[in-house]
């Protein structure tokens, strides 16, 4: 079938049943996730536990591989054979002396012949396949060599591309699950709250049931919004990095405006700006170990926020691991100059987004 959205892959697999093979990846980890979840319940029912086949993609043996492919199911109907994070890019760490393409061509020699009763499902949820947007159709065209792989799904099976919604997307969305709950919400505020929270699904989630239950059936009002829902540092942190990732200075001055930073709350703001940064270099050093975001959220112990970590997958790259760090070590000198002098903290903040903005590009990866 053609490439389709999560939402078209849940009415494709109750239409059409299973494909041979499945290539699951973009933006929104959540929905990769969810994508791979209804492949699996449809393929094993509540047999997954026992009867699914997780692999590494940074550690495949392509024999084993075609035999574990070849092996009728056992304990359900299907042989479900679940690959993350399998890079055509850079299929191991160490790739000394030997090419990619070296392990993408005996990958597809090994699955090119996929029985009946086997489903084998590639997901990316661990590092970013670059994309383009082709703007006369619409599509998403994969531009690096992971091309292959979904080419190769596309032909024999099922691509389904998990894209980050817009908050007017999502401000639909937040409309009805408010509605369900007996409450309302205009769409302008609905778009509001979509914005407050980053677009992320799973904090969204969490803010329509404390805003629900706050309103108790009534209208859920933008003064609602601006005292429970937790956003002015968060959100205005997160939108700092990406300028600064950008090195949009007009764009990261706005956000530092936005803070309302003073004396009183210097000290969180800049806890905020420093987690934020912090977050994608846990990311970027994960992603370069080849460790999926759901398994460096358990690391790392984000508990609630790991939508934090997986926002940080995706936004990483921008940076580069060097220049990353070169930024922790400016926020560093700046908390100790904010708790050792009489500085203005706007002053002290902003003449370290200076510094951040001026860092070079060497550490940006290639």
């Amino acid at each position: 079938m053609p490439k389709t959205d999560v939402k078209g892959l849940t009415a494709a697999l109750k239409k059409d049943g299973l494909s041979r093979v499945y290539y699951i990846f973009g933006a929104d980890v959540t929905g990769v996730e969810k994508a791979t979840s209804l492949v699996i319940k449809t393929a094993l029912g509540d047999n997954a536990d026992i009867a699914l086949t997780k692999l590494s993609g940074n550690a495949l043996d392509m024999s084993e591989l075609y035999d574990m492919v070849q092996t009728a199911p056992m304990m359900s109907d299907y042989n479900c054979i679940l690959i993350n994070d399998y890079n055509c890019e850079k299929p191991v760490d160490d790739m000394r002396g030997r090419t990619a393409d070296s392990f993408t061509k005996p990958l597809l020699e090994a699955i090119k012949d996929i029985p009946d009763y086997t489903v084998v499902i590639f997901n990316v949820t661990g590092f970013e396949v670059a994309v383009r947007r082709d703007f006369r159709s619409g599509e998403t065209i994969i531009t690096d060599k992971n091309k292959k792989l979904a080419d190769f799904a596309l032909k024999n099976g099922t691509v389904v591309e998990s894209a980050m919604k817009t908050s007017v997307e999502l401000s639909k969305l937040i409309v009805d699950k408010v509605a369900a709950r007996g409450g309302s919400i205009s769409v302008a505020n609905a778009k509001e709250l979509a914005e407050m929270c980053l677009c992320d699904e799973l904090t969204i989630q969490g803010e329509v049931e404390k805003l629900c239950a706050y309103a108790d059936g009534r209208e859920i009002t933008s003064d609602m919004l601006a005292e429970l829902v937790h956003v002015q540092n968060d959100t205005t942190a997160y939108t700092l990095a990406n300028a600064v990732a950008a090195r949009n200075a007009k764009a990261a001055f706005e956000a530092v405006e936005q803070l309302n930073l003073d004396s009183d709350n210097r000290g969180e703001v800049l806890y905020a700006i420093t987690s934020v940064f912090l977050d994608m270099y846990r990311a970027e050093c994960a992603k370069r170990a080849g460790v999926p975001a759901d398994t460096a959220a358990e690391d790392f112990k984000y508990g609630k926020r790991a939508f934090a970590i997986r926002n940080a997958y995706r936004d990483s790259g921008k940076f580069g691991l060097e220049r990353l760090r070169a930024c922790l070590v400016i926020l560093r000198d700046t908390t100790v100059k904010l708790n050792s002098s009489p500085v203005d903290p706007r002053v002290a903040i902003e003449q370290a987004i200076v510094r951040m903005l001026s860092l070079g590009t060497q550490g940006r990866k290639r």
